[in-house]
């Protein structure tokens, strides 16, 4: 079911196990003056849903906003067959049998000017057992001043079960918007990071919105940078 967070800006949640933790998972709309949608990160479509989104207008792209956010997409393309996906770079190679129309950063896509996005270059994370490319695109939509990010930071509070609670004490990353510990391993190029991570923080953002996490309504910018800090250190 969706629920809206802003003017134009939906979002709809699932449940999502990872390594056995119940660590949930977001999808983010993202309305364009044209009445077309923009699904971020798209997750498993029920009746109520495509009736709610049907309802909002088009849905006109299917996005995955990194190499991991695809599971869905499939499903998705079925469901709204004249949708255009996209993708970041490297997910074709990954997932060959999936159709892709064009490619974050190698492909010009305007959005109609009301979403930008840039490509999160350096972030990688620990995925058992190996460390892995992310190629995250995180997206700002200027008139909510709201940043949309999937991967690169999360937010578990309370609200998440006493076992999630405690792995994310663990992580380092309870109640703060941060990566976990497991990226600061992860990640080998720290300048190129840091320079993403600094174009990111020019968009006059207020709010974040993320995959995996509580969303974040205030200082979400200043959260960010110290979260990022820590890791770049």
């Amino acid at each position: 079911m969706l629920r809206q967070v802003d003017h134009n800006l939906w979002v709809a949640e699932q449940p999502l196990r990872f390594f056995g933790l119940e660590v949930g998972t977001r999808m983010t709309v993202v309305k364009l003056s044209n009445n077309s949608l923009v699904l971020i990160s798209p997750i498993k479509i029920d009746a109520e849903t495509n009736q709610q989104l049907n309802s909002l207008g088009t849905v006109k792209y299917l996005v995955a906003p990194n190499l991991f956010h695809h599971l869905y997409l499939s499903q998705c393309q079925k469901i709204y067959p004249q949708t255009e996906t996209i993708a970041p770079p490297g997910l074709a190679n990954k997932q060959p049998e999936l159709k892709i129309d064009r490619v974050f950063t190698q492909d010009q896509i305007e959005f109609n000017g009301e979403l930008e996005y840039t490509l999160l270059a350096g972030f990688q994370a620990f995925v058992p057992p190996k460390i892995a490319v992310v190629n995250e695109i995180v997206f700002y939509q200027p008139s909510s001043k709201t940043l949309i990010i999937t991967d690169s930071a999360f937010n578990f509070d309370s609200s998440f079960s006493t076992m999630t609670q405690l792995a994310a004490r663990v992580f380092g990353n309870y109640q703060l918007l941060k990566p976990s510990w497991l990226e600061k391993i992860a990640v080998q190029d720290k300048q190129t990071l840091t320079q993403s991570i600094d174009k990111v923080l020019e968009w006059d953002f207020q709010r974040i919105i993320m995959a995996h996490g509580s969303i974040m309504e205030n200082d979400a910018k200043l959260q960010l940078s110290e979260g990022y800090r820590w890791l770049i250190s």
